[in-house]
C-alpha cells in the first residue's frame, strides 16, 4: 500500500477543539512561551528514551548524543524545534496529540476565568503546552518516528487548528520529533536567531541536554568565501541540581521552577541539598505559591522528578514525598538507586525510605523557620495549602507534632475568619487555672463563632479555636493534645473549665439538676429515642438549648462527611442539654401536665439542632409547632 493511501484526516476530541479556539483568538499575553513548552516536551522525549534504552541499548540506534535543535527559515516563515528522543508511533502520535485522555483540558477550562482568558500562565499546569503553538502557528507540521521504528514507520501529523488534523506514513531517516510551525504574519518575529536565543536563555538554559542551533555568520563580503555555519549550544546545558549553590543565581532557580511544574508563578521558597555519607543524593525541593490545579486529586501524584546519576527514571511524588506535601515539586537525584529502578522496587527500598524521610524534615524544617521569620509570607502559604498539611497529623505520626506547631486557626481571640492563631500562640493566652485547649467544630466559620456552646467560656474570657474546613473533624481525632495540653470539644461531654469554674457555679448546677428533675423526666418521655440524654446545662448563658455527643458518640457533621462518602454510618443519639435561666425552660415547670409541653420539647430539641449544624427530620413538623406556640 502506497504511503499516500495511508493518509487519513480525523476530527479533534471536542476539548481540543474548545482549546484551540481559545488559543488563537484569546491567549496572546505572552506568545513566547510555545518555545519553552516544545522545548521542555523535547526534553521529556530524550529522558524517555534515556530510561528506556537501559533496558534496550539498540535503541539510540549508534546514536547516543541527546540534543535539541532548533531552527527557524525566515523565507518560509517557519520554526522547528526537533529532538532525537523516544519519538512517537501511530497510536502514541493521536494520544498526545489528538485527543487529552485525562481530564486536565477540562480542568484548565474551566479555571479560566473571563479576566484569565487573556493570560497563558496557566498553559503548561494543565500537560496541554503543545497546543500553545497555535498561538503563533497558522499550521502545524508533526514528523516523527519512534526509536527502534523502521525509517519507513514514520508518522507526519499535520493540522490548521480549525478542528481536524491529518495523520500520514513518511519515510523519516533519524529517530524522534520535528515539530515545524508555519508562524502567523503578525507573528515572524520569532523567525529570528537572536529572539529564539533570547526566548532559550530565558526560559529553557538550565535544560540538562544541549540545546543547539545553527551559529549565527555574518554575510560574506565581495570576493570573500562564505563561511558555513555551524552548530552551537544555546544553553548551559547541564543538570542544575548538580552545580553548586553559590553558581547558580535566584533567577536560574526561578526559571528552573518553572520548567519541572510547568508553573508561570515564580516559587514561593525552595531548597537545594547535597547529601554525602552512607548514601549520596541532590535534592531541589519548591513549595508553590499558588496551589496546582490537582491539589485535591490524591491518586495522581506527580511532583517530584525521580533522576538516577543524572538518568531520568520517573516522574513520582508517592514515594518521595507524603500525600500531605504533595503540593511540593522538584527533584531528586539518587548515586545510589539502581538505573532500573521500578515502581515495586521503590515500595520496599530503604535507600527511598531514607531519602523520602529526609525530605520530609527538610521541607517542614523550611516550613517552620517561614512561620517564624516570615509571617507574611507563611500567611499566604497556609491560605493556600494549609487545610492539605492539616492531613499530616492524620497521616505521619512520626512528625505529628512538627505538623502541629504549624497549624493555624481562626478563634474567638481574633474575631475574623482568617486562619492565624497558633496552638503556641493559644497556650501563650489561657488564662490562670486554664489547662486545656477548647475548640469547636462547625459547617462554616459563622455557625462555629455564632454556637451557643461557647457561651459560658466567652463570659469568662476563655479563647475556644473556631475550626471549619472539611478536614476537621479528621484532625481533632487525631490531634488529641499539644505541648502537654488536652484538646477538648466543647460540644462534646461534660464541659470541664479547670479550676476557672468556682465552687458556687458547680453548687448552682448541681441545685438546677434537683430542681428540673421532673422537666428533665418528661423531657426523656417525650423525645424518646431522640435523645440519649436529657440534663441542665452549664455552658449555656442566653440560649435556652443545645445539642451535645458523649465523648465516645460520633458527632454530626463526622455523621454527614461518612454519608456523603456513601458509607454506613452507625445511628447515635445526641444529648440535650437547657439553660435553667431562661425563660423559655423555667416555664415548662408550669406545663408538666400541658399538651404544651410535648411542642415545646420538639421545639427546644429541633432548635438545639439546627444552630449545632444539624438537618431537621421533619421540617413540617417544626414550623407547625412553632406556629401553634406563636399563637397561644
Amino acid at each position: 500500500m502506497s504511503v499516500e493511501a495511508q493518509k487519513e484526516t480525523m476530527e479533534f476530541q471536542a476539548e481540543v477543539q474548545q482549546l484551540l479556539k481559545l488559543m488563537i483568538h484569546s491567549m496572546y499575553s505572552n506568545k513566547e512561551i510555545f518555545v519553552r513548552e516544545l522545548v521542555s516536551n523535547a526534553s521529556d522525549a530524550c529522558d524517555k528514551l534515556r530510561f528506556e534504552a537501559l533496558a534496550k541499548d539498540d535503541l539510540y540506534e549508534g546514536d547516543g548524543d541527546l540534543k535539541i535543535r532548533v531552527a527557524f527559515d525566515k523565507e518560509a516563515n517557519t520554526v522547528t524545534i526537533s529532538d532525537n528522543g523516544i519519538g512517537m508511533d501511530r497510536d502514541e502520535l493521536i494520544a498526545n496529540i489528538g485527543t487529552i485522555a485525562n481530564s486536565g483540558t477540562k480542568k484548565f477550562m474551566e479555571a479560566l476565568s473571563t479576566e484569565q482568558v487573556k493570560d497563558a500562565e496557566m498553559i503548561g499546569q494543565f500537560g496541554v503546552g503543545f497546543y500553545s503553538s497555535f498561538i503563533v502557528a497558522d499550521k502545524i507540521t508533526v514528523d516523527t518516528r519512534r526509536a527502534g521504528a523502521a525509517k519507513d514507520q514514520a508518522h507526519r501529523w499535520e493540522s490548521d487548528g480549525e478542528g481536524s488534523y491529518s495523520i500520514e506514513n513518511i519515510e523519516k531517516e533519524s529517530r524522534g520529533t520535528d515539530i515545524i510551525l508555519h508562524l502567523r504574519d503578525e507573528d515572524k518575529e520569532f523567525a529570528d536567531g537572536y529572539r529564539l536565543r533570547n526566548i532559550i536563555r530565558k526560559y529553557s538554559d538550565h535544560i540538562s541536554l544541549p540545546i543547539v542551533m545553527l551559529k549565527e555568520v555574518a554575510p560574506a563580503k565581495e570576493g570573500e568565501e562564505k563561511e558555513i555555519p555551524e552548530d552551537e549550544t544555546v544553553n548551559s546545558a547541564s543538570a542544575l541540581w548538580a552545580r553548586a549553590k553559590s553558581d547558580i543565581s535566584d533567577d536560574e532557580y526561578k526559571e528552573f521552577y518553572k520548567h519541572i511544574s510547568h508553573d508561570f508563578e515564580e516559587p514561593l521558597k525552595w531548597m537545594h541539598n547535597r547529601v554525602e555519607g552512607s548514601q549520596e543524593y541532590t535534592s531541589l525541593l519548591y513549595v508553590p505559591k499558588k496551589a496546582p490545579f490537582d491539589l485535591w486529586d490524591r491518586e495522581q501524584r506527580k511532583g517530584i522528578k525521580l533522576y538516577v546519576k543524572r538518568v531520568f527514571i520517573m516522574d513520582d511524588s508517592e514515594h518521595l514525598m507524603p500525600n500531605y506535601l504533595r503540593f511540593v515539586r522538584g527533584v531528586i537525584d539518587s548515586d545510589d538507586l539502581p538505573l532500573n529502578v521500578s515502581r515495586e522496587i521503590l515500595q520496599q527500598n530503604k535507600v527511598i525510605d531514607k531519602i523520602r524521610g529526609a525530605s520530609i524534615k527538610k521541607v517542614l524544617g523550611m516550613l517552620e523557620k517561614m512561620a517564624k521569620n516570615e509571617a507574611e509570607e507563611y500567611a499566604g502559604f497556609w491560605s493556600t495549602f494549609g487545610q492539605v498539611l492539616k492531613e499530616g497529623v492524620i497521616e505521619d505520626f512520626s512528625n505529628k507534632d512538627k505538623i502541629a506547631a504549624l497549624l493555624r486557626f481562626s478563634s474567638t481571640q481574633t474575631g475574623t475568619e482568617e486562619q492565624t492563631v497558633s496552638l503556641t500562640d493559644y497556650i501563650s493566652r489561657m488564662k490562670e487555672g486554664q489547662d486545656k485547649i477548647y475548640y469547636i467544630v462547625a459547617e462554616s466559620h459563622a455557625a462555629a463563632k455564632n454556637s451557643p456552646h461557647l457561651e459560658l467560656l466567652k463570659s469568662k474570657g476563655l479563647e475556644v479555636l473556631l475550626l471549619s474546613d472539611r478536614v476537621d473533624e479528621w484532625l481533632v481525632s487525631h490531634l488529641t493534645e499539644f505541648d502537654e495540653k488536652q484538646m477538648v470539644s466543647v460540644t462534646r461531654g461534660d464541659l470541664d473549665l479547670g479550676d476557672t469554674d468556682s465552687e458556687e457555679e458547680k453548687k448552682a448546677h448541681e441545685k438546677a439538676q434537683g430542681d428540673y428533675k421532673d422537666v428533665i423526666e418528661k423531657m426523656k418521655e417525650v423525645l424518646g429515642a431522640e435523645v440519649k440524654d436529657v440534663r441542665m446545662s452549664s455552658r449555656l448563658t442566653d440560649s435556652p438549648s443545645c445539642l451535645i455527643v458523649d465523648d465516645q458518640d460520633m458527632t454530626a457533621q463526622m455523621q454527614q462527611i461518612l454519608q456523603a462518602a456513601g458509607q454506613a454510618v452507625p445511628a447515635s443519639q445526641p444529648i440535650l442539654e437547657l439553660n435553667p435561666d431562661h425563660t423559655l425552660v423555667s416555664q415548662l415547670k408550669d406545663k408538666l401536665e400541658n399538651q404544651e409541653f410535648d411542642e415545646w420539647a420538639h421545639v427546644l430539641f429541633d432548635q438545639a439542632a439546627l444552630t449545632g449544624g444539624s438537618a431537621i427530620k421533619d421540617i413540617a413538623a417544626y414550623v407547625k409547632r412553632v406556629n401553634s406556640l406563636l399563637v397561644k
